[in-house]
C-alpha cells in the first residue's frame, strides 16, 4: 500500500483578503470527520444485527474494526477543534501539534482492533463455530466494502487537500475496513461451500491486513512528528528563491509540519554592503515569491546574512 506524498495541494482560497485558507482547511477536515463518522456508525450498526443472527466470527471482527474506525474520529475531531487556537507564551507555535497527537491515538486504536481480531481468530481455530444465513453475511461483506471504500476515498482526498497526515491515515484505516469486509465475504462463501474453517481463516486475513495498515499509518504519523517532509518541498523553495538576483546564496532551508500546516525557516545570503532597509526589501520579495510558487507554506521565517559569512552549505545550484 503506497502512502501519499506529504506535500499537500492547497488551493488559493482566501487570497485577496477574503477568508484565511487555514480556517477553510480546518473546516474541511471537521466536515470530513463528521460525515465519515456517520457513515461508519451506520455500517457498523447494520453489521451488529447480522452478527447477532449469523454468529459469523469474521463479520464480528470486521464490525469491531468498523466501530473502532468510527471511534478514531473522536480524537481527530478534538484536535481539529483546538488547532485554530491562537499561539500564546506557553504554546508559541500554536496548537497544531494536537493533530499529530491524534494521529498517534488513531494508530494505537487500529493496533487494538488488530489484537482483538487476532484473539478472536485463535479462539475460532480452537473451537470453530457455525454461520447462519450465509447469504446475508455475504451481502453484509459487500455493503461493508463499498461503504468503507467511499469513506476512505473521501477522507484521503480531503486529507491530501489540506495536508493532514492523521486524516489520511484515518482514510487508509477505512480502506482497510473495506478489504476486511471482502475477507468476510470470502469466509461466508467458504462456509457455504462446506469449509467451516474459512471463517476463522478470513479472521486471520483481517488481522494481517490491519497490522499492515498499522505499519503504514504509523510511518506516516511518526514521520510528521519527526519533522519529515517530502524532499521536493525543499526543491520547490530553492527554485522559488533562486531567480531573485539580489539573493547570492541559500544556505539553509528547514521545513516542518505542525498539524496540517507547513512552516519553513530559510537563511539567505546577500551583499554585505546593502542597508538594513534593502535587506528587508529583499526578504519581502523572497516571501512574495514563496507565496506565489509554494502556496502550501502557511508560515515562513527568513534569516538574512552577509554573503561572506554564508559558508559552504549552499543549497542554491
Amino acid at each position: 500500500m503506497k502512502m501519499p506524498s506529504d506535500k499537500p495541494n492547497y488551493t488559493h482560497a482566501g487570497e485577496h483578503g477574503t477568508v484565511d485558507p487555514l480556517i477553510i482547511s480546518t473546516e474541511k477536515g471537521k466536515k470530513a470527520i463528521k460525515t465519515s463518522f456517520a457513515g461508519l456508525a451506520a455500517i457498523a450498526a447494520v453489521q451488529v444485527v447480522i452478527v447477532y443472527i449469523s454468529d459469523s466470527s469474521a463479520l464480528l471482527a470486521d464490525t469491531f474494526h468498523n466501530f473502532s474506525d468510527a471511534v478514531t474520529t473522536i480524537p481527530l475531531w478534538i484536535a481539529f477543534s483546538i488547532a485554530n487556537r491562537e499561539p500564546n507564551r506557553r504554546y508559541t507555535y500554536g496548537y497544531g501539534r494536537a493533530e499529530d497527537v491524534a494521529g498517534l491515538a488513531i494508530v494505537f486504536l487500529i493496533l487494538l482492533s488488530a489484537l482483538f481480531a487476532a484473539y478472536n481468530a485463535i479462539g475460532l481455530f480452537l473451537e470453530p463455530g457455525t454461520i447462519s444465513y450465509v447469504g446475508v453475511v455475504a451481502i453484509a461483506g459487500i455493503v461493508g466494502f463499498a461503504g468503507n471504500e467511499m469513506i476512505a476515498q473521501y477522507r484521503i482526498r480531503i486529507g491530501k487537500e489540506i495536508g493532514s497526515a492523521s486524516l489520511i491515515a484515518d482514510g487508509y484505516h477505512a480502506r482497510t475496513d473495506g478489504l476486511t469486509s471482502l475477507a468476510v465475504l470470502l469466509g461466508a462463501v467458504g462456509v457455504w461451500l462446506g469449509f467451516p474453517l474459512a471463517d476463522p481463516i478470513a479472521a486471520v486475513l483481517i488481522t494481517l491486513v490491519i497490522l499492515k495498515v498499522v505499519w503504514e499509518s504509523g510511518k506516516l504519523v511518526l514521520g510528521r512528528l519527526m519533522d519529515s517532509v517530502d524532499p521536493e518541498v525543499v526543491d520547490d523553495i530553492v527554485h522559488a528563491i533562486g531567480h531573485i538576483g539580489e539573493v547570492s546564496d541559500i544556505t539553509d532551508v528547514k521545513v516542518r509540519w505542525i498539524g496540517h500546516r507547513m512552516h519553513a525557516e530559510i537563511t539567505i545570503a546577500v551583499d554585505s554592503g546593502l542597508s538594513v532597509r534593502e535587506g528587508h526589501d529583499i526578504t519581502r520579495e523572497v516571501r512574495d515569491s514563496l507565496a506565489r510558487h509554494v502556496t502550501y507554506l502557511s508560515g515562513t521565517t527568513i534569516h538574512v546574512e552577509p554573503e561572506e559569512a554564508s559558508g559552504k552549505c549552499s543549497l542554491q545550484v
